[in-house]
This record gives C-alpha cells, sequence and structure tokens, in this order.
C-alpha cells in the first residue's frame, strides 16, 4: 500500500508542487492514483489556510475528490492542528456528513483512545500514529498497545520514524495485529521507504512529507514522487529476492 500525502502542513511558500484549493487538491489527486497511489491523505484548510475538523471544510474538500473520480480511499488527519481541544475533537468528527474511509489518529496527543473509539464508531477506519524515534519515547506506542478497540480490522498502525533505522521498528516483533504502514519526513522520508519496503509495510509519500526526488532534485507534482517511490520500490525488492 502506497498513500500519497497531497499537502500536509506546506503553504503557498513551499513552492508549486503544493495543492492548495480543492480543485488543486483533486486534480493532483487524481494524477498521484495514476502514477500508483493506492490511498490519498488530504489536509482540508479553510480559505485561509488553517487546518479544520469543521463539517463545512472536511465536506466540501471530500466532496470535491469524490466528485472528480478519486475512488482509492481517503484519509484525513484528526489532531491537533486541526482542533487543539480534545472535546472538540470528538464534537467535530461527531458532526461529519461526509466521511472519509480512514482518519489518522496521533496517539502521541491527549485523547487519542475516545477520538479513534468515536470514528470506529462512525464507520470511519482509523490510522494510529506513533512516532519512533527522535526523543519520541515509548509512550506512544506503549499507549497503543494497550488500547484494545472492538474492530482492530479497522485499524492500522502507522510509524512516523525519525530516521531509517531497523531498531526503531524492533519493539513490532511479533508484528501487532494490525497492517503497518512506515515513513518520514523530509530528509527521512526516502529512507524510510526503502526500510518499508524491505519490512513488508506499507509506505507514505508526497508533498506532505518530503519536496524532493531520491536524487535530490525538486518535485515538480505529487505524481512525480508517487512515481519515484514506485520505481524505487520496486528496485529495492528485486534486490532482495535476489538475495534470497
Amino acid at each position: 500500500m502506497l498513500q500519497v500525502a497531497l499537502n500536509g502542513s506546506r503553504a503557498a511558500g513551499d513552492g508549486g508542487a503544493v495543492p492548495l484549493s480543492p480543485a488543486d487538491l483533486a486534480e493532483s489527486a487524481l494524477a498521484a492514483v495514476a502514477a500508483g497511489a493506492g490511498e490519498v491523505l488530504v489536509h482540508p484548510r479553510t480559505p485561509c489556510g488553517r487546518e479544520s475538523l469543521s463539517p463545512r471544510v472536511v465536506g466540501p474538500v471530500l466532496a470535491e475528490l469524490r466528485g472528480a473520480g478519486v475512488r482509492v480511499p481517503l484519509v484525513v488527519p484528526a489532531g491537533v492542528a486541526a482542533e487543539p481541544d480534545p472535546a472538540g475533537r470528538l464534537e467535530r468528527v461527531g458532526s461529519w456528513e461526509v466521511l472519509p474511509d480512514r482518519a489518522v489518529v496521533p496517539f502521541a496527543e491527549p485523547g487519542a483512545e475516545p477520538l479513534a473509539r468515536a470514528l470506529l464508531e462512525r464507520g470511519v477506519a482509523v490510522d494510529a500514529v506513533v512516532p519512533l524515534g527522535g526523543g519520541a519515547g515509548p509512550e506512544p506506542p506503549a499507549r497503543f498497545l494497550a488500547w484494545s478497540p472492538s474492530r482492530y480490522g479497522r485499524v492500522r498502525l502507522v510509524a512516523e520514524l525519525a530516521e531509517a533505522d531497523p531498531a526503531l521498528v524492533a519493539w513490532m516483533r511479533p508484528p501487532p495485529p494490525v497492517p503497518v504502514v512506515l515513513y518520514g519526513r523530509d530528509g527521512a522520508a526516502w529512507p524510510v521507504l526503502r526500510l518499508a519496503t524491505r519490512c513488508g509495510a506499507g509506505a507514505r509519500i508526497g508533498v506532505g512529507e518530503v519536496l524532493s526526488l531520491p536524487d535530490g532534485r525538486p518535485a515538480r507534482s505529487n505524481a512525480e514522487l508517487v512515481a519515484a517511490a514506485r520505481a524505487l520500490w520496486g528496485g529495492v525488492a528485486t534486490r532482495t529476492a535476489g538475495i534470497r
């Protein structure tokens, strides 16, 4: 599984590869899916650029993408960047009229467990994010492992790695009872994608995570990043098969 992060925390100042308007997001999503993305992660924003969980912001963005013909699962974040108050996050997701297929819940933030349960009760699958390395500490993974949803089949563990160190994922042996996605940001993005390939995990790429290609050239679009990830993924898989 390769997920494309369409925009993340990027803004207009980060360059022309970052889609901003709902129409631009839809166009970028379609091109990324054509290049090989199996899911689309989008950060809905107000006209002034602020992330939001308001149904008046989330609904139109999802409707724009689906109306444009994006047929893969759509994912939105449900963290403090969009709504700082835990009770406010619960209220917001409870008022959604247009639902995403999945929502991202950071398990390093307060209120993660009840928020994840509320999403599952609404029929929205959950990507439980735990940061690994870079001073993150053991608490987020421990919180996730202590959480026991009744429907594990609709939950994924998404590990954000500060670096592509295999030791950071050693705690996932034996594997958790859920699918795993690995990703990194900026300088860690491509090394972590290679690690995800070797581990047999899903991965995430896109301008929301990194603005350059594996060779250091600036990326011109999300589709270019996805195509590069697919090529890199295939190369790593071929080399791994040759070793066996």
